[in-house]
C-alpha cells in the first residue's frame, strides 16, 4: 500500500516573516492619518532647513528699499518687510534656525535626562533623592525668569571675551556675535528642558530593574554599568523617543518665544520669533509680516504634536486604548 504525498498548501509552506517591534510600529503609524500628515510636514520643514537657503530666490539679508512692505506676489511669495527683504526667504532661513536650536537643545536635554534618570532609577538612594531634588528645584523655577537671568549675567562677559580674543588674534570667528546668542539659547533652554526626560527615564528604569533578566545578569556577576548599558537603557528608550518627538516642537516654540521677547536669537539672523515680534508692531497695516512666520510656527507645532501622538500610539498600542 502506497501513501501518496499530500502537497503542502502555499499558506502552510510559507514561512511567517518575523515581525519586529519597529516594523509593527511603522505599520500602525501608517494607519494614523494625522501622524502621517505630521511626518510629511516635518519632513518638508527639515528639507527646507537643510536646502532651503540655497533654493530661495533672494538672500535673507538682501535689501530692496524700493520694494519695502510689498504685499505677497509672484516675485515675493510672502511679501517684503520694512527693509525690502524677502519674507519667504527669511521664513525659510528661520526654519533652519528653529531646527538647529530644537535639535541641539533636545539632544543636550535628553542626554542629561537619560544619565540622571538612569542613575536615579537604577542605583536608588542617595542618588535618587539628590537627583530628584535637583529636578524638582529646576522645575520650580519659572522658565522665563531662569533664561532671563542666564542671558543677563552671561551675555555681556562672553561678548567682551570674544571681542578681546578678536583684538588679540584678529580671527573673524570672534566677531560673529551670533554664536553668543546660540550658545546662551542652547544652554539656557537645555537647562530648563532636561527634568521631564529625567523623570521619564527614572520611571522606566524603576520598572525595568526588577525584571528577571536584570536579576539573572546580576547573578552572572555583570557590573552595574554593563547592565545599565546593555539591558536597562535600551529598554527605556521607547517612551523617550515619543517624548523627544514632542520635545522638538516644544523647543521650537520656546526658541520663538524667547526670540520674540528679545532674549533669544537676535536680528539680523532670521528667527520665527523675532519675525513675529517685528510683524506684531505693524500687523494692522502689513498683516503678511505677522501671518507668514506665525502660520509656519503654528504648522510646525501641530505637526510635531500629531507625530508625537502617532508614535505614542504606534509604540505603545496598549496604553493608547
Amino acid at each position: 500500500m502506497t501513501v501518496s504525498a499530500v502537497p503542502l498548501s502555499p499558506i502552510a509552506s510559507e514561512e511567517e516573516a518575523p515581525v519586529s517591534l519597529w516594523r509593527d510600529a511603522w505599520y500602525r503609524l501608517k494607519r494614523n492619518k494625522l501622524a502621517i500628515f505630521g511626518l510629511i510636514v516635518v519632513t518638508i520643514l527639515a528639507f527646507a532647513a537643510i536646502f532651503g537657503p540655497y533654493l530661495t530666490p533672494y538672500d535673507y539679508l538682501s535689501q530692496d528699499l524700493q520694494a519695502r512692505n510689498a504685499a505677497p506676489s509672484l516675485h515675493h511669495l510672502f511679501g517684503t518687510d520694512d527693509l525690502g527683504r524677502d519674507v519667504f526667504s527669511r521664513v525659510v532661513f528661520g526654519t533652519r534656525t528653529a531646527f538647529l536650536v530644537a535639535i541641539v537643545v533636545t539632544f543636550i536635554a535628553v542626554l542629561i535626562g537619560l544619565v540622571m534618570g538612569a542613575i536615579a532609577g537604577f542605583f536608588g538612594n542617595p542618588f535618587d533623592r539628590a537627583i530628584m531634588w535637583l529636578t524638582d528645584m529646576t522645575m520650580s523655577v519659572p522658565n522665563l525668569l531662569l533664561v532671563v537671568v542666564i542671558n543677563a549675567s552671561l551675555k555681556s562677559p562672553i561678548s567682551k571675551w570674544m571681542e578681546a580674543r578678536y583684538m588679540a588674534t584678529l580671527n573673524p570667528f570672534y566677531r560673529e556675535t551670533i554664536w553668543v546668542d546660540f550658545m546662551l539659547v542652547f544652554g539656557s533652554m537645555a537647562l530648563i528642558s532636561w527634568p521631564p526626560y529625567a523623570r521619564l527615564v527614572r520611571a522606566q528604569v524603576l520598572s525595568i530593574r526588577s525584571r528577571p533578566y536584570i536579576t539573572a545578569a546580576q547573578a552572572l556577576g555583570l557590573s552595574n554599568w554593563i547592565i545599565m548599558k546593555r539591558y536597562v537603557v535600551p529598554n527605556a528608550l521607547g517612551p523617550l523617543i515619543v517624548s523627544v518627538s514632542a520635545g522638538l516642537g516644544t523647543a521650537m516654540v520656546l526658541e520663538s518665544a524667547f526670540s520674540f521677547l528679545g532674549i533669544g536669537v537676535n536680528p539680523p539672523t532670521p528667527s520665527w520669533g523675532n519675525m513675529i515680534s517685528d510683524g506684531l508692531r505693524v500687523w494692522q497695516h502689513y498683516p503678511h509680516l505677522l501671518a507668514a512666520p506665525a502660520a509656519v510656527l503654528g504648522l510646525a507645532s501641530v505637526a510635531f504634536s500629531f507625530l508625537g501622538d502617532g508614535l505614542n500610539d504606534a509604540l505603545n498600542p496598549r496604553g493608547s486604548k
